[in-house]
């Protein structure tokens, strides 16, 4: 199995370019079944959930070409209705696929889906939203089955919760369903106004997306599309942190800083040195950090896939702070892994407490989940010797060439492959 090993305690320092948003490509790419016109889709990230979608996606009946950081695709195949486990047990974001082939053909049949184990991110919301706008839905044998023999109509759509995967699953459905429908207490996440856009360029009718109220008016027919991917939000935000973690400095291009904000605002608080342009930010470190306490919450809020790298430094600031988690069950997997480096950590509930030390020793660790991979790659960039990453294939989930560019910055790290 393919491993990270690290030599620590070397200030990071240099520029990069932050990588396209993994979770913007993925329901872009699943919005080419929408159409079957030629469709280019540029600055994706090269990621193992890209290529297994890419792939997912020829299987279906879409043809879909990567090479480098350009999607195309071309006229359909016809497309097959089921989804199975070998491909959908691979990602979780595998369930967009029910959108948009439910809108196009009225009938699809997916596994259910894998991904990152953290906690339950229930399927319901999704498919209570499918009900009201005329699905018939049921699980059997590990799939769900869903049909909507007499059409999709428009609706009005609350969600208990502001899921993002339902937000875009009920976009793909309801931009080719009769009428309008209408989603309150949607998801705000930059990541789907660019679906939105994306989905605007095709001639579907979206209004309000990036606020809690969507409004999509139905229309007949999609057509296809160019589109450049938006930014990595998340990517941007974690090399923040490793700059911050070593005491180095790092300028991000091609970013958007307003994405950012709730983690730059926290940044800022603890001491850290940040500027920004309108596509640039600049991150240093000038004098030692203080801890702050942070609570995860939807987008604006601070983001849950940043709250292990934040508690990565948390542990190493001198003093003590807590980091509440309101997203996600379960999500405290890297804990005992940051134990390792000699972290001081208590679990309470949905609530971690922090004491600082003042520093962290080379460990062998094993990644649970893909941020709380980049929390352990960041404490070992950070500790005094040698660290071993093991089960990386969850790293390559998310960072497009993370180690090529963490050795731009300095970093002594390389990829063992078995």
């Amino acid at each position: 199995m393919d491993r990270i090993v690290i030599y620590g305690g070397k200030k990071l320092r240099g520029e990069i370019v932050v990588s396209g948003s993994k979770n913007s490509a993925l329901p872009i790419l699943f919005a080419t079944l929408l159409t079957d016109d030629p469709v280019t889709i540029t600055n994706v990230p090269s990621l193992a959930d890209i290529d297994t979608t890419v792939a997912f996606l020829n299987f279906i009946g879409k043809k879909t070409v990567k090479k480098e950081n350009t999607v195309k695709t071309y006229s359909s195949y016809k497309y097959k209705y089921i989804a199975p486990y070998d491909l959908v047990r691979k990602m979780r974001a595998s369930i967009l696929i029910m959108g948009p082939l439910l809108a196009r053909l009225k009938r699809v049949e997916v596994s259910l889906p894998g991904g990152c184990a953290i906690g339950a991110r229930p399927l319901d919301i999704h498919l209570d939203a499918f009900k009201k706008l005329g699905a018939e839905i049921s699980i059997e044998s590990g799939y769900v089955k869903t049909s909507a023999k007499n059409g999709l109509k428009g609706t009005a759509i609350s969600f208990r919760f502001p899921s993002v995967g339902a937000t875009e699953n009920i976009l793909l459905t309801a931009v080719l369903a009769k009428g309008k429908t209408i989603i309150a207490n949607a998801a705000r996440e930059p990541e789907i106004e660019d679906l939105a856009n994306v989905l605007n360029k095709m001639g579907a009718k979206v209004t309000g997306a990036g606020t809690k109220n969507i409004e999509i008016d139905g229309v007949d027919k999609l057509h296809g599309f160019t589109h450049e991917v938006i930014p990595d939000r998340i990517e941007a935000a974690t090399y923040i942190i490793a700059a911050a973690i070593t005491k180095g400095g790092v300028i991000l291009k091609k970013v958007i800083p307003q994405h950012l904000k709730s983690v730059n605002d926290k940044l800022k608080k603890c001491g850290l040195c940040i500027k920004e342009t309108k596509d640039t930010i600049s991150a240093k470190w000038v004098k030692n950090l203080k801890p702050q306490n942070v609570k995860t919450e939807v987008y604006p809020g601070f983001p849950t896939d940043i709250q292990a790298q934040w508690m990565a430094l948390m542990c190493l600031l001198d003093g003590e702070s807590r980091i509440e988690e309101n997203v996600f069950e379960n999500r405290f997997l890297h804990v005992v892994e940051l134990q390792r480096f000699g972290a001081d950590i208590a679990i309470n509930g949905k609530t971690v407490n922090i004491k600082g030390v003042k520093k962290f020793s080379g460990a062998p660790v094993m990644v649970s989940d893909l941020r709380a991979g980049a929390a352990l790659v960041l404490a070992g960039l950070a500790a005094n010797g040698k660290t071993t990453v093991s089960r990386i294939y969850h790293l390559n989930r998310g960072y497009d060439m993370l180690e090529k560019k963490l050795k731009k910055l300095g970093a002594n790290i390389r990829i063992i492959h078995n």
